[in-house]
């Protein structure tokens, strides 16, 4: 399993960016997908997570400090998931890191088994 990222960079507070997340080595559907989120010197946090049923039907969630600003969504024919940000705050600068898991691990960031690198997000105050 491998996952790259792609997005990120500094913006000015109430802008908007988009993170990409390209995987390979599982079938779309059949991994949970996240976004997490990491501050220098503090433990990773859940931002965002989308899975999948049998019937291809999408569930998600957000952290409440995310929720209505940012949106996560998937790309089955490029096997990516996407997270758009809006209205950006200081509060949100950190690393983002997409990560995946073959089972459910939701908001509990260390059931997730792959990570990609994580690009910076810098949000001036």
């Amino acid at each position: 399993v491998h996952l790259v990222e792609s997005g990120g960079g500094l913006v000015q507070a109430g802008g908007s960016l988009g993170l990409a997340c390209a995987a390979s080595g599982f079938t779309f559907r059949s991994y949970t997908r996240g976004w997490l989120h990491q501050v220098t010197g503090k433990e990773r946090e859940f931002v965002a997570t989308i899975t999948w049923n049998r019937r291809s039907e999408s569930s998600i969630d957000y952290a409440d400090s995310v929720k209505d600003r940012f949106t996560i969504s998937g790309a089955n024919a490029k096997n990516t998931v996407y997270l758009s940000m809006t209205s950006l705050k200081p509060e949100d600068t950190a690393v983002y890191l997409c990560a995946a898991d073959p089972g459910s691990a939701g908001r509990r960031v260390v059931h997730y088994s792959y990570w990609g690198q994580g690009p910076p997000i810098t949000v001036p105050s």
